[in-house]
């Protein structure tokens, strides 16, 4: 690739997963916006269903915290494209809301203390876990730069290793820098079985428990796809002298749709 050209990453899911025009989308995620206290926050969990599914809870998450301009955004890889854990530590993604600009220092920083993460930016093409997350921030920001990555292991040296980078990373970063996990819950189960098995889940990240978390959604068969991201957050948030965790919201499909037979589970943290 000339280093000269600009690497452009046209959106995977616009129209589909969120309004694919400016007006609209800015419309919707003004009104799913909350409108609680706005705290300081190291780092956040929030979902990347459909927007008329998860939207609320991604909502209630960004509503809640004071956001930075810079943003490093962790998310699990749903194609299987790409390394096991993938950077893509230069370019711009064109969104509805504008262009979102990768922040190359900072990628290159986290890559500097890094072992397990590689520069691949398959992993990222048609990936919706990462770029759902950007018109929230943009609506709410203005112009943002961050980093993506993208996750496939979850094993408990991976998501350290990552996560230390990470807080490395921001240590060392001229101005405040916000880690995103991009995260859905039990996918594909009933209400009653969901809302268990979630709260088994939830209740290590309220403590800040990255180790925990893997081990419990191992043990218990809990399909949440972006545990690895979560737990990297968490070991992040914790160098960063995280402190506590709270519950932003919780909700399933079947809170929208009103069949809770089959229901994907959405669960909003914020990490201080």
């Amino acid at each position: 690739m000339d280093p000269l050209i600009t690497p452009v990453r046209e959106p995977a899911v616009a129209g589909k997963f969120y309004p694919g025009t400016r007006t609209a989308l800015e419309q919707s995620v003004k009104e799913m916006i909350g409108q609680g206290p706005a705290r300081d926050a190291l780092g956040v969990m929030a979902p990347h269903a459909g927007y008329m599914y998860s939207g609320r809870v991604a909502g209630e998450v960004y509503g809640d915290v004071r956001l930075p301009h810079t943003f490093v955004i962790l998310g699990p890889n749903h194609s299987g494209l790409g390394t096991a854990a993938s950077i893509m530590d230069s370019g711009i993604w064109r969104l509805p809301g504008g262009d979102a600009v990768i922040d190359e220092n900072l990628a290159f920083s986290i890559l500097s203390h890094s072992r397990s993460l590689a520069v691949d930016d398959k992993a990222h093409l048609f990936e919706h876990s990462i770029e759902v997350q950007l018109p929230f921030l943009q609506y709410l920001v203005g112009e943002i730069k961050f980093v993506p990555i993208s996750m496939m292991v979850s094993s408990v040296d991976y998501c350290r290793d990552i996560g230390l980078a990470v807080a490395a990373a921001i240590k060392a970063a001229p101005g405040s820098v916000l880690v995103i996990a991009s995260s859905d819950m039990t996918h594909y189960e009933t209400q009653a079985v969901a809302q268990e098995k979630d709260q088994l889940a939830i209740k290590h990240l309220l403590e800040l428990d990255p180790v925990g978390l893997l081990e419990t959604v191992q043990a218990h068969h809990i399909s949440m796809c972006g545990v690895a991201p979560a737990a990297a957050m968490l070991f992040a948030c914790k160098e960063l002298g995280a402190r506590e965790a709270m519950l932003a919201r919780y909700e399933t499909s079947g809170d929208v749709t009103g069949d809770y037979n089959q229901v994907v589970g959405y669960a909003g943290v914020v990490v201080s």
